[in-house]
């Protein structure tokens, strides 16, 4: 089907994209949504006729492991419930170590960029080709955003994305602010990208804002969209006519007035090339098929994925752990990404538990940063607003109010029926023994 112009869902966006004219379908973060409790927002625009497709963030399709089940299965559960003509998800990985490399599970909070090797894109067809069959609907992936560049890549953007599609059929997802981003912090050239891309496996294209300090191109999905990214799409449509065009904003969201402003230069963007272009067929539908029937699947050796889990794993744990940086990554790119990482953590943190930045006061951040340089995530965001608030409380945080030591005890502890109680059980050894044996759990989780 063709999708036409949409917007990225939020729910603080919600009201004012029910109001916006012209939105032909939205995208919703998948792992944001609960197939049982949708919101009312997405109930309302679908029985309107707006498509919602479900955009995952946390599969991590380029990683070493095979996908997990129950992330797949959370996924087509939820292109069930909107009605979805096809999920998306990243070409990245998310988390490193575990069997592979008889190391912990580290977790990036972060769509981190696969090695453009060989042995990378097998791992990354294999895992694809296990999402597809597990999936109610088509899949299309996408390009992302990096500060970082792998050392002795074998293959450009283009020809490994080319080579993906060949191998396995699936769509992209185009995201033309990631080939921004990577010609200012990698020096890739997003025409050369286009380029290379089988257009024809195109299913949208996403467009986003950013910013650039002391060289380093951030996409923040916070800021206007640039003209730069706008240049980038009028190329891709002088090739081509996406199927659809997603406007993405994710924080300090602007009134509806100018999102809708934002989203008529896109159109204009896609019409104009087009236009001059020449090129104002119907594209290829988001459903079809991609680029031909998928080659034949060749089994990956596990020798193959145990290379790639080692390499991934000592990337990440030189940007969440504090180790050595591999050999052949640029330190200080490197150092951008680690405090970009703590960054987000602290932000999404604060979002999860949106107490604690007020009960820790303005040293939240700062405090915040102090922690995540020796203690990198291990589990979810909310394990990890636990683990920090701990780690306050034992490293003998002023908490006068005893607010902090209350909201800890009332998520980890046990919960007796009112304050005094509550108050008396801390002032006991009881909970002394249970704050520092949480503690030893979150460190033997970093050990293990």
């Amino acid at each position: 089907m063709l999708l036409g112009t949409g917007i990225g869902w939020r729910p603080e966006i919600a009201d004012a994209i029910e109001r916006m004219p012209g939105i032909d379908w939205v995208e919703a973060v998948a792992e944001n949504v609960c197939p049982g409790h949708l919101p009312d927002s997405l109930l309302r625009l679908r029985e309107r006729g707006v498509t919602v497709v479900p955009h995952g963030v946390a599969l991590g399709l380029g990683g070493a492991d095979r996908p997990d089940p129950a992330r797949l299965t959370a996924l087509a559960e939820r292109a069930e419930a909107l009605g979805s003509p096809l999920v998306t998800e990243h070409i990245a990985f998310v988390r490193a170590g575990g069997a592979l490399t008889a190391s912990r599970t580290l977790e990036a909070g972060h769509l981190l960029p696969v090695p453009r090797t060989r042995d990378a894109l097998a791992v990354l067809c294999e895992n694809v080709r296990m999402a597809q069959d597990a999936l109610p609907v088509p899949l299309a992936v996408e390009n992302i955003a990096a500060l970082i560049s792998w050392p002795d890549e074998e293959l450009t953007e283009g020809q490994f994305l080319y080579e993906l599609v060949e191998r396995t059929g699936v769509r992209l997802l185009v995201d033309v602010a990631n080939l921004h981003t990577n010609h200012v912090n990698r020096g890739e050239d997003p025409a050369r990208a286009l380029s290379e891309l089988p257009v024809e496996a195109i299913a949208y294209v996403h467009v986003a804002g950013g910013f650039e300090r002391d060289g380093v191109w951030h996409d923040s999905h916070a800021h206007p969209v640039p003209q730069p990214v706008l240049d980038i799409l009028a190329d891709l449509a002088s090739r081509t006519r996406p199927p659809g065009v997603l406007l993405e904003r994710d924080e300090d969201f602007p009134d509806g007035g100018e999102l809708e402003r934002e989203l008529d230069a896109i159109r204009d963007t896609v019409a104009g090339a087009t236009r001059r272009a020449g090129k104002a067929a119907a594209p290829v539908p988001a459903t079809a098929s991609a680029a031909g029937a998928a080659t034949a699947p060749v089994p990956v050796p596990a020798a193959t994925r145990q290379r790639v889990a080692l390499s991934e794993a000592a990337l990440l744990s030189a940007l969440v752990a504090g180790t050595p940086a591999p050999e052949g990554f640029d330190g200080s790119r490197l150092r951008v990404q680690s405090r970009a990482l703590s960054a987000k953590r602290a932000d999404v943190v604060a979002k999860v538990a949106p107490e604690l930045p007020r009960i820790v006061g303005p040293t939240y951040r700062a405090d915040f940063v102090a922690y995540a340089r020796s203690r990198p995530m291990t589990g979810g965001y909310r394990e990890d607003a636990l683990d920090f608030a701990a780690h306050l409380l034992l490293g003998g945080h002023p908490d006068s109010s005893g607010e902090l030591r209350t909201w800890w005890l009332e998520r980890s502890g046990p919960k007796p029926p009112g304050s005094r109680l509550l108050t008396r059980w801390w002032r006991t050894r009881t909970a002394r023994l249970a704050l520092r044996r949480a503690g030893r759990e979150a460190g033997a989780r970093l050990g293990g």
